[in-house]
């Protein structure tokens, strides 16, 4: 890549004509772009290029029910039965947009019937184009509502040595990390989201065993006792989190033990907005109540110190990048959103080798025509996005 814009996140600010080097998947150097572009090179004309960005709470699916735009239409009465095989080309369809909206890689937080990791292993063989992925395999809870509502998505168990074995049983299907449900769901009418919805034990004896296995832990979290709980057990991510401005001390405790916030602004929009209709109305009610927390949550947080991390939560696949423009909403400066969908995304994920542009590390490379770090809505346009590359290769 020959003179371009680098856009460092760690240091908050961008250099002219530089040039970068890739080989074997990784940025072998960064240079100044001085004289005539070599034989070879790629002149992007001062385009600005920036970290592959992080969806850290995605769900990877085949369902499009959240997803306007995107996909087949639903089928009409009459219509003969569509084939279930079908669902595989609507996952790998979503792999190829969230990739070519320059998010190069998503941490899966609960699919139906393991598809995020048949995706996941699609992409790793190099079958489909897509987003590296992290999945937790399925997410466990203990026997709740939730449950009857979200079917294959969910390990049921209860009691400390049944939560030990549901952890060891989504490492055998190959998780990355362990996700768990510190409280409610806000979306189920017979879920009460404040409550803690597992026992103190509980949450401790998933995090153990996560942890000893060396399996990063992740907790939905909304209410503030369940909340409080999970930061106690150890959770090294807090999902949603939108209580946490109550007790100001729970995130001086985070910002202590770099424990991260991904608080998935977009869904809260989303139930008291965009698909309103499509709830029970003590839903919508409360979700409108939810967002002012939510927003109260970021601005403290963020005063706090608290690591901040991007989760879209929501669809169509590939607008990922519309969560930034809630952070800003919600004060965020465009160098701040940008460090959640990158550097914020990498601490979520336990990765440090991503969200960067260094020597060494992946070539995880977005391009984009324009300053995205003045105008974030540069990245919600696909025809900004000039070439998105995925470990040194050009997926767009």
């Amino acid at each position: 890549m020959w003179n371009v814009r680098l856009l460092d996140l760690e240091a908050g600010g961008a250099t002219e004509r530089r040039t970068i080097t890739v080989d074997d998947g990784r940025v072998a150097a960064i240079d100044a772009a001085e004289g005539q572009a070599p034989a070879g090179a790629h002149d992007l004309g001062g385009a600005t290029v920036l970290p592959g960005l992080i969806d850290a709470h995605c769900h990877v699916l085949s369902t499009t029910e959240r997803s306007p735009g995107f996909g087949p239409p639903p089928p009409l009465h009459g219509e003969a039965p569509r084939p279930a095989a079908l669902g595989h080309y609507v996952l790998a369809a979503a792999g190829e947009r969230i990739v070519r909206s320059g998010f190069t890689t998503v941490r899966d937080v609960g699919s139906y019937d393991d598809e995020a990791s048949a995706l996941k292993v699609a992409v790793d063989l190099g079958i489909v184009p897509g987003p590296r992925i992290l999945t937790c395999g399925r997410i466990l809870s203990a026997t709740a509502p939730g449950g009857v509502i979200f079917g294959s998505m969910y390990r049921e168990a209860d009691g400390p040595w049944e939560m030990r074995k549901a952890v060891r049983e989504q490492i055998r299907r190959g998780a990355d990390y362990i996700k768990f449900m510190a409280t409610g769901a806000r979306s189920i009418v017979a879920e009460d989201p404040e409550p803690p919805q597992m026992t103190l034990e509980e949450m401790a004896a998933i995090v153990d065993e996560a942890h000893r296995m060396g399996r990063r832990v992740a907790a939905h979290a909304e209410g503030l006792a369940g909340t409080r709980w999970a930061i106690e057990a150890g959770a090294d991510t807090i999902e949603h989190g939108l209580s946490l401005h109550r007790d100001p001390a729970l995130l001086d405790t985070m910002a202590g033990r770099g424990t991260v916030l991904v608080p998935t602004l977009t869904t809260f929009h989303d139930l008291a907005e965009r698909f309103a209709a499509d709830f029970a109305l003590p839903l919508v009610e409360q979700a409108k109540r939810q967002l002012e927390e939510a927003l109260k949550t970021v601005v403290a947080a963020r005063a706090a110190g608290v690591v901040l991390a991007l989760g879209y939560d929501s669809g169509p696949p590939g607008a990922s990048a519309n969560e930034l423009l809630r952070l800003a909403e919600a004060g965020l400066s465009p160098i701040e959103a940008l460090r959640a969908a990158t550097i914020g995304g990498a601490a979520a994920l336990g990765r440090a080798d991503l969200g960067r542009i260094g020597v060494g590390a992946p070539a995880d490379l977005v391009v984009v025509a324009g300053q995205p770090d003045v105008d974030l809505t540069l990245l919600t346009r696909p025809e900004s996005i000039v070439q998105v590359m995925r470990s040194g290769s050009v997926v767009s």
